[in-house]
């Protein structure tokens, strides 16, 4: 009797957890769906407007602190309006650079679509696959910090001193630092590793954000001359 009575509370378990997970997916899936589509409009009101970027520190400033608010009040509904303040802001400083490429290169549009394009392809793809086969990747964690820091760190570097080559390494490597963070969250969800979705979002929209830069330094260095 004991033992069906043990049963019963993990299968109810089980149940509720799994219902628990579907719920931060999907919340996840449609904020980040809404915050893209947010943030493609403000890139799109800067590039109408012709709108300055507003500069390494500016942008630094602006990302790390709404990054830090979003998290702070991430267990109340504050914590969606700085998420779609961080969005909009960094959709904001993406305007110029997509500016850029469309006026100084004459495949610009092409570069830019294709960008789009391949950066679509990798999160869909990594999030079925992180979907379909339920595997753990939390043994990435570790390795992920450290080597977004290093990149980020390698980049400030690769602004400062002008070097083009460090540049360029520093894009493939974000490239494959951020198909392993969408790796890592999307398990992490249905896991039950990432329990609050707005946290969830912010990581994958900065993933989306960074793997698309990227790809777009990448396919303009390529394309140019």
């Amino acid at each position: 009797m004991q033992s069906m009575q043990r049963e019963n509370q993990t299968n109810l378990r089980s149940t509720a957890t799994g219902v628990e997970v579907n719920k931060v997916l999907r919340n996840t899936y449609a904020l980040l769906s809404a915050t893209l589509l947010f943030s493609g409009v403000m890139a799109g009101v800067s590039m109408i407007n012709q709108w300055a970027h507003p500069g390494l520190m500016i942008t630094l400033i602006g990302y790390f602190g709404l990054l830090f608010l979003a998290g702070r009040f991430r267990n109340s509904g504050l914590g969606i309006v700085f998420v779609f303040a961080l969005t909009g802001f960094m959709g904001l400083t993406l305007g110029p650079i997509i500016s850029l490429y469309l006026t100084s290169l004459p495949n610009g549009g092409q570069i830019v679509m294709t960008a789009m394009g391949g950066t679509g392809v990798i999160f869909i793809g990594l999030s079925a696959y992180a979907l379909t086969t339920g595997k753990d990747f939390s043994f990435l964690g570790g390795m992920l910090f450290t080597g977004i820091l290093v990149a980020f760190l390698f980049g400030l570097c690769a602004i400062i001193f002008s070097i083009p080559a460090l540049s360029m390494a520093v894009s493939a490597m974000f490239v494959l630092l951020m198909s392993a963070l969408i790796l890592y969250q999307t398990s992490q969800i249905i896991n039950g590793g990432e329990r609050n979705y707005i946290m969830a979002t912010v990581t994958l929209y900065v993933a989306i954000y960074n793997l698309f830069l990227s790809l777009l330094q990448l396919l303009g260095i390529f394309s140019s001359d």
